[in-house]
């Protein structure tokens, strides 16, 4: 497959570049920086040489000599006392600029919090959006396998998802001795795939895992630390109902989340479809919060009384309430959540997705056919 022209741009300066990993990091930083100096800490004898010597760095950058104007170094969080080095150098050479890519914020929360305090911004990428891929871009495919690049260039998709989650409790989660028992993170990586898309309940997660609820706030924290989930808060702003105060829980990508979903004969094909469209469409819309120039939230709106719009966007200039339904039938009874909300916020842009074959306007929300709609989505 031809190299996909991501829509990411590196900001001025030095920069972290955080995402999970197969997303992508190296490929673009090639394409962006190809006469980078480069610093691989996945490969073993780099980083024993830069873990025993951090200043090392500062030697192989002086040997570079002024030719040295950007400096990669992929998966920092290998090696973070290279942090200290960095933060010298970026104070000695103004003319350096420094990459640092990672897929895990978890070793980097203290050594990178003077870096990350100005000096150095936080980029983040993730799975593919429909418009980067263009016309390869297929919504069957986009829904059962995801978007990864790792898994969507792979000859062999569904092996490469089924090893996805196997890489991080390996890599990431054992070998960095994230937690002591790795079977129980593993059951509880099952469980919480029941709650992709839905209010997050940690007392029943931790139940039904059968472990103490502050392993399972821990278990949690570390699947958001290693960026393969997120959560969605609910959007409250000049609330005018009593609303619910449970965040909702995200797969980083709807594929990702198909592997980690166990099935049988009782659980429903259409069911688990529904969620991997919606996980799409919640990957796509923090895709564009996260690149947008000046930013953009993305939360959900629940109310006690049961109404629900799947997600709300809201930043400069921009104000959207967002439905999205696995069917290609629209019903008035369909537009409920959507017109009690624009009751409360008239100023939103309202809009319903799905499989319907042709725009439509019913009670001034749009309806618009999902495919198309991903297509055309940019930051």
């Amino acid at each position: 497959m031809a190299a996909v022209r991501r829509f990411l741009q590196p900001p001025p300066g030095s920069f972290f570049l955080f995402g999970p990993r197969g997303t992508g990091k190296s490929t673009w930083l090639a394409q962006v920086f190809p006469e980078a100096l480069r610093l691989d800490l996945l490969a073993p004898d780099v980083l024993r040489a830069y873990q025993a010597r951090p200043e090392r760095l500062a030697e192989l950058i002086a040997a570079a000599g002024k030719t040295a104007h950007t400096v990669v170094i992929d998966e920092i969080q290998k090696a973070p006392q290279l942090l200290d080095v960095v933060h010298a150098l970026v104070e000695q050479r103004r003319d350096l600029r420094f990459v640092l890519t990672g897929s895990s914020a978890r070793k980097l929360r203290h050594g990178a919090a003077n870096l990350l305090g100005g000096r150095l911004v936080a980029v983040h990428m993730g799975p593919f959006m429909a418009a980067e891929l263009g016309d390869c871009f297929d919504l069957m495919r986009a829904q059962t396998n995801g978007l990864v690049p790792l898994v969507w260039q792979a000859v062999d998709p569904q092996a490469t998802l089924a090893a996805y989650a196997s890489l991080y409790l390996q890599e990431e989660v054992q070998a960095e001795a994230l937690v002591r028992q790795i079977g129980d993170f593993a059951r509880f990586l099952e469980v919480i795939s029941f709650s992709q898309g839905s209010l997050l309940n940690l007392a029943n997660l931790a139940r039904e895992a059968e472990i103490p609820r502050k392993r399972a706030e821990s278990y949690l924290g570390i699947l958001e630390d290693l960026l393969i989930s997120f959560r969605l808060p609910v959007f409250q702003r000049r609330a005018q109902r009593q609303l619910v105060q449970h965040q909702k829980f995200f797969c980083f990508d709807a594929g990702v989340f198909r592997s980690l979903r166990p099935r049988g004969p009782l659980d429903a094909p259409e069911e688990i479809g529904g969620i991997a469209l919606e996980s799409l469409v919640a990957q796509h819309l923090r895709a564009l919060c996260q690149l947008r120039a000046g930013g953009a939230q993305l939360s959900f709106w629940r109310t006690r009384s049961g109404l629900e719009v799947d997600f709300v966007v809201y930043g400069p200039g921009l104000f959207m309430a967002i439905e999205v339904k696995h069917s290609s039938r629209i019903d008035r009874s369909d537009l409920k959540a959507l017109r009690a909300f624009g009751e409360d916020y008239p100023e939103a842009e309202r809009l319903l997705l799905s499989f319907c074959p042709e725009p439509l306007l019913i009670d001034g929300i749009r309806c618009e056919p999902l495919e198309a709609w991903l297509r055309q989505l940019r930051p």
